[in-house]
């Protein structure tokens, strides 16, 4: 076997869902610079709408199209619009007005005339562009379009490009922090044997000349950038509506012709998901746009409204149950897991990539709760425990800001891990419930930044959990509860921890009933017991941490 295959083998075995790598090293540019901050060119004006049209060139995996973007213009003079290369913009229009720009890598300039009184006003401009996008080798684990075949060899296409970026295909503003305010349109010209599906509602299917027609797919809703995707195939549908939160939401459901029966019975999960995350999680974000499963070429992608869907009609993940518990056997992962970035990542979005773990951590953490729903609370707690395995402490969970670089994958496992142990510490369920759905109303439709959902935890808990975000999410150590006996006293510590760490605990000493306890880093405490051999300590299993015998 070639060793790039054997590696992505491996990959698949230890991850699942990583958000796409943006750049292997700790070598940065100009470039990601470029991409990653809010420069000059990104300031001064707002996003408040994308219309894209797309014809995909399918035999030479090429498309043309243009994108009209309406903006929020408070006094731009250097406007930064993101085209990766081989892309290319061939004009932009204002005012039906040709204007000029400069290209600089994977990003174009666009300079206005210099205005002395600022007056906010909405303009618009549009940008024709063509080539021949990156392509996606192993999606959704690298970025790219997605040009395959279906078992009777039609074609079969779409895109996944989270963390690449948006801009390796349509030109953007290509950063999280700036979502289109009222939503994007996309339409999609194919040839007629085959079905376009886009994020939103269906608006209109036209007849063009040649045997193609268009597909217009709007959402009214914010949207991320990576999240705006076209899916052409031998598509049918079928829908149902589920009484919600806010009312009757439309759920409808895109798969290839001859998969129908399967997904008719596999997406039931889809009506059980969101129960127990309406549940845990508040009102679906989006009933404007309904809520879309699409059946896809790669293994699944939280495209918003939308959701990529390849899990092969099964439950598990591929099969298989990540946590080792039985319990993930129970429910398909793909429909569970990318449902509830609907939730965190698509409602609730980081400014940064770096920050990515406010969509990854969370969404975790949503299986535990979708299994808890349906299965009990242990079965919940042997679900996210047996997830530990997978947690690699290599690097930190927050990345480094700025650069368009996200942190450790071990910000699915092991953040969903530290919410859990978060929610042990908080100690009341219904409080944690109303945190959740807390965040969702309060941030709602919002891009955020970490200190702002650490800020809210810490607020609405009445807990000061600062020390323990540091700890989970800005270093690779575990907890070591340090200890000792010594005649009828216990002696314990934090060890192995971030500067000022505190933290309680539940234990067990010599098989006796749970108690909290309430160590520091700061040197041993004590506490005394009956017995005086033959002790023991047991730390309650649902606190990501470890014990060390203090010799």
């Amino acid at each position: 076997m070639q060793k790039g295959f054997i590696l992505f083998i491996l990959q698949m075995t230890f991850t699942y869902m990583n958000a796409q790598p943006v750049k292997p090293t700790a070598e940065y540019s100009h470039q990601d610079t470029l991409r990653g901050t809010t420069g000059k060119g990104r300031q001064l004006w707002d996003v408040l709408h994308y219309d894209i049209s797309i014809t995909p060139d399918i035999v030479n995996k090429k498309i043309d199209g243009e994108n009209t973007i309406l903006f929020r213009d408070s006094g731009v003079e250097i406007m930064q619009i993101d085209l990766q290369e081989p892309m290319e913009i061939d004009s932009i229009k204002v005012a039906f007005q040709n204007i000029s720009f400069k290209r600089e890598g994977n990003v174009y300039w666009i300079k206005f005339n210099k205005k002395k009184n600022i007056n906010i006003d909405t303009k618009k401009l549009t940008v024709f562009f063509h080539g021949k996008p990156t392509e996606a080798i192993h999606p959704p684990w690298d970025g790219g379009w997605i040009w395959k075949t279906d078992k009777n060899n039609n074609p079969w296409i779409t895109a996944a490009c989270q963390g690449l970026g948006a801009s390796s295909w349509y030109p953007c503003k290509d950063t999280q922090e700036d979502e289109p305010d009222s939503g994007a349109k996309i339409r999609i010209t194919v040839p007629d044997s085959l079905v376009a599906v886009g994020n939103g509602r269906s608006i209109n299917k036209s007849s063009e000349q040649n045997g193609y027609s268009t597909y217009v797919w709007e959402v009214r809703n914010p949207i991320n950038n990576y999240n705006i995707v076209p899916y052409i195939g031998k598509y049918k549908h079928f829908s149902k509506s589920y009484n919600g939160l806010k009312g009757k939401l439309d759920m409808d459901f895109w798969v290839l012709d001859y998969n129908l029966e399967k997904a008719m019975i596999q997406f039931k999960d889809a009506t059980r998901m969101m129960k127990a995350f309406e549940y845990w999680f508040g009102p679906y974000p989006f009933y404007e746009d309904s809520y879309k499963l699409v059946e896809s070429p790669h293994l699944g992608m939280e495209h918003q409204s939308a959701i990529a869907y390849g899990n092969k009609f099964q439950n598990g993940y591929l099969g298989r149950d990540l946590s080792e518990s039985g319990y993930g056997l129970n429910w398909d992962f793909i429909i569970v897991h990318e449902s509830g970035h609907e939730w965190f990542g698509n409602n609730i979005t980081s400014k940064d990539i770096a920050d990515m773990w406010i969509h990854e951590s969370f969404t975790n953490y949503s299986e535990t709760l979708f299994t808890e729903y349906y299965y009990g609370k242990k079965a919940a707690q042997k679900y996210i425990t047996g997830l530990r395995k997978r947690i690699s402490n290599d690097i930190p969970v927050i990345g480094p800001y700025g650069v368009n670089k996200e942190g450790s994958s071990d910000m699915y496992d092991k953040g969903g891990n530290m919410i859990h142990t978060i929610r042990q510490i908080i100690n009341n369920d219904g409080m944690f419930r109303s945190i959740l759905k807390g965040m969702n109303k309060e941030f709602y439709h919002q891009t955020v930044s970490t200190a702002q959902i650490e800020n809210y935890i810490s607020l609405k808990s009445g807990i000061q959990f600062k020390e323990i975000f540091n700890q989970y999410l800005r270093s690779t150590k575990i907890p070591q509860l340090e200890y000792y006996f010594s005649n009828d006293t216990f002696y314990f510590k934090w060890n192995n921890t971030v500067d000022n760490f505190e933290m309680p605990v539940k234990v067990s000493l010599d098989n006796k009933k749970e108690q909290w306890i309430y160590p520091t880093n700061q040197g041993f405490k004590s506490l005394q017991i009956n017995s005086e051999t033959n002790h023991q300590l047991e730390i309650n299993d649902n606190f990501y941490v470890e014990k060390k015998y203090h010799s």
